[in-house]
């Protein structure tokens, strides 16, 4: 989940000597930039998302160009969703697809503030990259979004020759509550034993679970951090329909069974309040037999791909998560 925005101190002051240089950078800019708009924490949540795209738009410009970039609709239970296709290369071939799912806490975010990343990744493991603009909370509370995703994945699926995909080599991922619902949405379709049988799981700093220990509440969650452990309340608020549902594994993946599960690649932040969550994430899949890769990257943020433009170490963590997905699609 991605912060609405700066909040008390300097993020300098909180994170001290273990920011890397670049992204410290980008943590600076983002500052700056939401310091051009009206305190968010009294906006309705409508005029918040207007800002953040805003705020976000200087970082998803650039970067490779597709050779094919569409907008199409998928049907679902709640009704029709907008998806975002990139595909990489030309050719009649059919393309493996990773489903890309954005974060911002249920709450914020597009596929607009994400475009960058789906492209760099597209570009990179040669994969076609489908963004799904599920609805967002506290509109749609639990379980809507998480439906949405399950229904536009089976209709993906269904589709997939016509939209030049390989039926038999379908991913999923995101970041943040991405990830969470990249993780859900594979416990479903597993428990269902219908829609596409997926090859992998990428997930980057993801939230799992609502807990956040008091060490990483006032270390990286502090006030003036890029995402607060405040912020994270408000969004779980945003999300759920009544507090208890946290104990729900489709909510908290984190209690959830795990056998059975498709391979997957967690992408960790060191400056992180939710970096305590990839880590137990990774242990917990390691322990119900799931194939998983985690690197924890040095010196980064919350939402550190979206600096890639600037920051070799987005550059390193985008590249590897590639280079897995090729991997995983070879095999």
């Amino acid at each position: 989940m991605q912060s609405f925005g700066p909040s008390g101190t300097s993020p300098e002051t909180q994170v001290g000597d273990s920011l890397d240089p670049q992204i410290r950078r980008f943590v600076s800019a983002l500052a700056e930039a939401w310091a051009q708009h009206p305190e968010v924490a009294s906006l309705p949540v409508t005029e918040k998302r207007r800002i953040a795209e805003i705020v976000r738009t200087p970082w998803r410009q650039g970067g490779p160009v597709m050779t094919e970039t569409r907008d199409i609709s998928l049907a679902t239970r709640h009704g029709p969703v907008r998806a975002r296709l990139h595909r990489p290369t030309g050719g009649d071939e059919a393309l493996p697809a990773l489903i890309y799912l954005h974060g911002g806490g249920w709450t914020m975010f597009s596929l607009d503030t994400h475009d960058r990343i789906m492209r760099e990744l597209a570009a990179r493991s040669g994969a076609t990259v489908v963004g799904i603009d599920y609805s967002l909370s506290p509109e749609a509370k639990f379980p809507q979004a998480l439906e949405e995703i399950v229904d536009a994945v089976r209709g993906l699926h269904g589709q997939a020759r016509a939209l030049g995909i390989d039926p038999e080599r379908f991913a999923i991922g995101g970041d943040s509550a991405g990830a969470n619902l990249s993780v859900t949405t594979s416990l479903l379709l597993r428990d269902a034993g219908t829609g596409p049988a997926l090859r992998g799981m990428l997930l980057i700093y993801g939230c799992f679970i609502d807990e956040i220990s008091p060490e990483a509440s006032s270390g990286f969650g502090a006030d003036g951090n890029l995402l607060t452990t405040a912020e994270m309340a408000t969004f779980w608020h945003n999300y759920l329909v009544r507090p208890e549902e946290v104990l729900n594994p489709l909510v908290s993946p984190l209690r959830a069974e795990l056998a059975g599960l498709p391979p997957a690649f967690v992408i960790g932040a060191q400056c992180d309040v939710l970096a305590e969550q990839s880590r137990a994430f990774d242990a917990k899949l390691s322990q119900a037999g799931v194939d998983v890769q985690f690197i924890e990257y040095a010196g980064a943020t919350h939402s550190f791909l979206e600096a890639v433009s600037i920051a070799d170490v987005a550059e390193r963590a985008i590249a590897d998560g590639a280079a897995w997905l090729r991997k995983s699609f070879q095999q």
